[in-house]
């Protein structure tokens, strides 16, 4: 089965969070499945210095303000086709924005150029390949859809994946003009929303089918309070909507292997994290003690739940706790925690930024991570955490919710609890569920169990693979009954 992948950003050529891994991730796992991916994704700077520009594989004179070539290339195992646009893609600073973080201004222009040659391709663009399904990632590729949908390939079977609702490509009427799409499309059932254009509202109307990263997420956008807007739309297509929990990179996050940590170590060598320990404390200049280190590896804006964690500091210190921060978002929360570091010298440590090393020996020597989100499509940062033993204290959501077990007595007694749930997400309850952690982490035994249990998980991508192949044999069995 030959699937398209339209999606803006793949690891490890392009990453700016889960997305990226999942892109990256999902084409390997199906490999060993029957099914043969390749990914359809822009020519940012960082992945057109990664190949050797040969003859383009379909050329356009004019995509919206300047010549562009598609090339095939295989880079990282990924087999790719690179969309080759300097106009739209050849620009310092992010995917989606310049250095300051602010968006590009025509970011429609760009993403809706990827969603015309997505569609182009399923249609059969491009000699001797024709895709049986078309998998669109988030609104950056979900015109791909739209195009499919009033173009030569809507019998082409198609799906969405909702990597986070929050985001949705919305733009002023003004631009449907310029997309080339038929004037039916300006309908309530084509791309129109409220009265503009939205990218990930057309997808979602076009796709055959809808998948979240997490069953529990799919269900909460189906709810006036997680849909964004876009709850009834959902709930239309509800027959249509799917949730699989992501899974990780097991080669890469493994702690009996990963070059990151200052000493590797397994379920049975646990003892050996006490060297990943010293590490934190010396990188994050954090006091060498007996107390438990949690951290959080995170971006720091309020989806994340970032604020409520900055309004507990002082409380996660009184309870006992170390922290260690990693990460960058809101110059406000960025302050805050900041500010935190410096009221509590040796017990606070931020470092703001990203740093995918430092991420790594986080997990392989703190001793808990919290993710204190108010709404998680999946996460993956919790995932890592349970491969790694760095125990996750996360708030009853999403992903989170489908993928920790809650250390309450009668998981304790089972012996299957993985990690700590907290709700409501607010700082009596966060609160409540450190002084839970310091707790269990004062029982040796108990706290070792959890860790062991938690690596013990099976949190690769193998399951969730299986299940994308099942869909995709689906939608592709129902080609025949679609009219």
């Amino acid at each position: 089965m030959q699937v398209l992948s339209v999606t803006p950003e793949i690891f490890p050529l392009i990453k700016t969070g889960g997305l990226a891994d999942v892109a990256g991730a999902l084409p390997i796992a199906l490999a060993g499945k029957g099914v043969t991916m390749r990914s359809l994704v822009p020519g940012y700077p960082a992945v057109m210095a990664l190949f050797k520009k040969g003859k383009p594989v379909l050329q356009y004179a004019e995509l919206h303000g300047g010549k562009a070539n598609v090339h095939a290339a295989r880079i990282g195992g990924l087999d790719l086709f690179v969309v080759d646009a300097p106009h739209l893609f050849d620009r310092p600073g992010g995917p989606y924005g310049d250095a300051t973080g602010a968006d590009w201004h025509d970011n429609w222009r760009r993403f809706a150029a990827l969603g015309r040659i997505g569609g182009d391709i399923a249609a059969g663009a491009v000699r001797g390949y024709q895709p049986d399904i078309v998998h669109a990632h988030d609104w950056q590729a979900a015109m791909t859809l739209a195009y499919m949908r009033y173009g030569k390939a809507a019998g082409v079977p198609s799906m969405i994946t909702v990597h986070n609702l929050a985001f949705q490509g919305r733009f002023g009427t003004g631009i449907f003009g310029e997309l080339g799409l038929p004037a039916e499309a300006m309908t309530l059932d084509g791309v129109e929303y409220y009265g503009g254009v939205g990218f990930l509202k057309a997808g979602l109307q076009a796709a055959w089918a809808i998948t979240t990263v997490s069953p529990t997420y799919a269900q909460e956008i189906r709810t006036p309070e997680f849909g964004m807007g876009l709850d009834g739309l959902i709930n239309m297509r509800a027959a249509d909507l799917y949730g699989i929990a992501n899974g990780i990179d097991v080669d890469i996050w493994n702690p009996a292997t990963d070059r990151e940590l200052v000493a590797a170590y397994a379920t049975k060598t646990l003892k050996a994290r006490k060297a990943n320990k010293a590490a934190v404390e010396e990188r994050f200049s954090l006091d060498s003690d007996t107390s438990p280190i949690v951290c959080v590896v995170s971006r720091l804006t309020w989806q994340k739940g970032i604020d409520t964690l900055a309004a507990v500091v002082d409380g996660i210190v009184a309870a006992g706790v170390r922290l260690a921060i990693l990460g960058s978002g809101d110059a406000g929360l960025e302050g805050a925690l900041l500010a935190a570091a410096a009221r509590h010298r040796g017990r606070v440590g931020v470092v703001v930024g990203y740093d995918e090393g430092l991420s790594h020996l986080m997990q392989g020597g703190c001793d808990a991570i919290i993710i204190p989100s108010r709404f998680e499509p999946c996460g993956l940062t919790q995932l890592y955490g349970l491969r790694y033993g760095c125990v996750p204290l996360v708030a009853r959501t999403g992903g989170l919710a489908d993928t920790i077990i809650d250390a309450n007595d009668a998981a304790l007694s089972a012996g299957v609890a993985t990690g700590f749930q907290f709700a409501p997400n607010d700082v009596e309850a966060l609160l409540h569920a450190i002084r839970r952690v310091v707790d269990a982490y004062g029982n040796s035994s108990i706290w070792t169990t959890i860790q062991r249990q938690g690596m013990k998980a099976d949190v690769s991508w193998d399951r969730s693979a299986a299940k994308y192949v099942d869909l995709y044999r689906m939608l592709v069995s129902a080609k025949a009954d679609r009219p």
